[in-house]
C-alpha cells in the first residue's frame, strides 16, 4: 500500500507543481514535457525489460543446473545456521538459502547483470514457500477465496528481509563509478580527469555498510528477530574482518592497479560460478543443456511479467522529473542551509542522492553531471559518487521483484527500504566530510 501511495504522490506533486510554473511562471513546456516524459519512460520500461531477457534466460538457465546439480543445495545447508537466523520462516535446507547468497555475493561483487535473476529466481523460490503453506492453512482454517488471494498478494517477512538487503546495496568493489571517475569529463570547456579516481572507495565501502546494516537491524526489529546469538554476532564480527581485509588491500594499491583487480576478480568470480555449476551438473549426470533450456525459458516468461510494474515506476519517476519538483525541492534545501550558516557544498550532490532510490540511471547521470559542473576532485563531486554507491535503487527493485511474483501489499519494505538508503545519505556526508571536507 505505501508504493501505491507514493507512486500517486509522484503525479500528483508533478501536476501541482506544472501548475504553478505554467500560472505563475509563464513555463508553457512544463506540461509538454512531462507528456514526452511519460511516452520515453515508457518505452524506456519496456526496452529495459526486453534487455533484461537474454540475461535473465543465460542466469536462470545456469541457476537451473546448479539446482539439478546440487550446487544450491549445498550452499543451503552451509548458510542454513545463520539464515535461519535472518529468514526464520524458511525451512531448514531449502534451496532458496543457496539463491539469495549467491544474489547478494553477485551484488557485493556489483555484477548486477547476474544479480537481477538471481534475486528474480530467489523471489520465485519464496513465493512457493508462501503459497505452501497458504495452501496448509486453507485447508487447515476453511479460508474464504478473498482472504487466500490478498495472502498470496501480500509481501511475506523473507521477502521483505531480502529485498531490504538488497535495497541497502553493500558493495565491496563499485567498478562502474571508478571507471567513471577515470574516464575524462568537460568542466568548463577544458577536459579534466579524477587525480585519484578510486579515492572514494573506501569512503563508499564504509557508506554501503552502514547502510546493509541499519536495514538488517531495522528489518529485524520491525519482524521481531533476536540477532543477539553466538551465530549472527559471529557472522557479523567476520563480515566486519572482511570488510577491514579488503580496505586494507585496496587501500595499499595505486589507481590504475586497483581498477585491474576490482575488474578481474569480478570477472573471474562470474566465469567461475557458470564453470562451476556445468562440472556439477556433469557430476550429477544430468543433462546440462537441457537444465539450461528448461531454465531459460523461465527467463523468457519472468521479463515479461515485470513490463508492467517497470513501466508503472519510471513514468512516475519521469513525470516528476520533468514538471521540476526535483529541481524545487533541492533548491528549497539549499536555501535552508545558507539560511542557518551552514556549508552549502552537499547540495549540489544530493540530486544524486534523491534520485537513487527512485533511479539508477537518473542518479547515474546527476553523479556525471556534479562531475562536470563542479570538478572530479570536488568535495561535491566526490560526494556524488559516495551517494551513487552507497544505496541501490529501492523502488525499481521493490517494482521489478515483487512485481515477478504478484505482490500488491508491501507491508513494512518501503519503510524498511527508506530507512537504509536515509542512513547511507547520512553515512556519506559524515564519511565524506571526515576524507575529504
Amino acid at each position: 500500500m505505501v508504493l501505491n501511495y507514493i507512486w500517486i504522490a509522484f503525479f500528483l506533486v508533478a501536476f501541482v507543481v506544472a501548475l504553478v510554473k505554467l500560472i505563475f511562471l509563464g513555463d508553457v513546456d512544463v506540461f509538454p514535457n512531462m507528456i514526452n516524459s511519460t511516452f520515453a519512460q515508457a518505452k524506456t520500461g519496456f526496452e529495459l525489460s526486453l534487455g533484461l531477457t537474454g540475461v535473465l534466460a543465460l542466469w536462470m538457465g545456469i541457476m537451473k543446473i546448479g539446482e539439478k546439480g546440487g550446487v544450491v543445495n549445498v550452499m543451503a545447508r552451509l548458510l542454513g545456521p545463520l539464515f535461519h537466523k535472518f529468514f526464520p520462516e524458511i525451512p531448514k535446507g531449502h534451496p532458496v538459502t543457496g539463491t539469495i547468497f549467491m544474489n547478494l555475493s553477485a551484488n557485493m561483487l556489483n555484477l548486477d547483470n547476474a544479480a537481477t535473476p538471481m534475486g528474480l529466481k530467489a523471489m520465485e523460490q519464496l513465493d512457493e514457500i508462501k503459497n505452501e503453506r497458504i495452501e496448509k492453512l486453507r485447508k487447515e482454517k476453511n479460508l474464504d477465496e478473498a482472504t487466500v488471494t490478498r495472502m498470496r498478494q501480500t509481501a511475506t517477512n523473507p521477502m521483505i528481509m531480502f529485498l531490504v538487503l538488497n535495497t541497502s546495496g553493500l558493495t565491496l568493489i563499485p567498478v562502474s563509478i571508478l571507471v567513471y571517475r577515470a574516464q575524462s569529463v568537460t568542466v568548463n570547456g577544458e577536459a579534466m580527469t579524477a587525480a585519484n579516481p578510486t579515492d572514494v572507495f573506501i569512503p563508499i565501502l564504509l557508506a554501503t555498510f552502514f547502510s546493509t546494516l541499519v536495514g538488517l537491524l531495522v528489518t529485524s526489529f520491525y519482524q521481531r528477530i533476536n540477532l543477539l546469538n553466538r551465530t549472527v554476532v559471529l557472522a557479523l564480527g567476520g563480515i566486519c574482518c572482511v570488510m577491514a581485509s579488503v580496505i586494507w588491500a585496496f587501500n595499499s594499491m595505486d589507481a590504475a592497479l586497483m581498477n585491474t583487480v576490482s575488474i578481474s576478480a569480478s570477472s573471474i568470480t562470474l566465469m567461475a560460478v557458470i564453470v562451476g555449476f556445468i562440472v556439477a551438473g556433469m557430476r550429477k549426470r544430468v543433462n546440462v543443456y537441457d537444465a539450461f533450456i528448461e531454465g531459460a525459458k523461465d527467463g523468457f516468461t519472468t521479463a515479461v511479467r515485470i513490463i508492467p510494474y517497470l513501466v508503472a515506476i519510471l513514468v512516475a519517476v519521469g513525470v516528476f522529473r520533468a514538471s521540476g519538483a526535483m529541481d524545487w525541492i533541492i533548491d528549497g534545501i539549499g536555501s535552508c542551509v545558507k539560511a542557518v550558516g551552514m556549508g552549502t557544498d552537499f547540495v549540489g550532490a544530493l540530486p544524486t542522492a534523491l534520485m537513487k532510490p527512485l533511479s539508477g540511471g537518473g542518479a547515474r547521470g546527476m553523479m556525471i553531471d556534479a562531475m562536470q559542473t563542479y570538478g572530479p576532485d570536488s568535495f561535491t563531486a566526490r560526494l556524488a559518487c559516495i551517494f551513487q554507491g552507497s544505496t541501490d535503487t529501492t523502488f525499481y527493485i521493490l517494482a521489478v521483484y515483487f512485481g515477478s511474483v504478484g505482490i500488491r501489499f508491501t507491508r513494512h519494505a518501503v519503510t524498511c527500504g527508506l530507512m537504509a538508503d536515509a542512513a547511507g545519505i547520512i553515512a556519506a556526508l559524515v564519511i565524506a566530510g571526515m576524507f575529504f571536507g
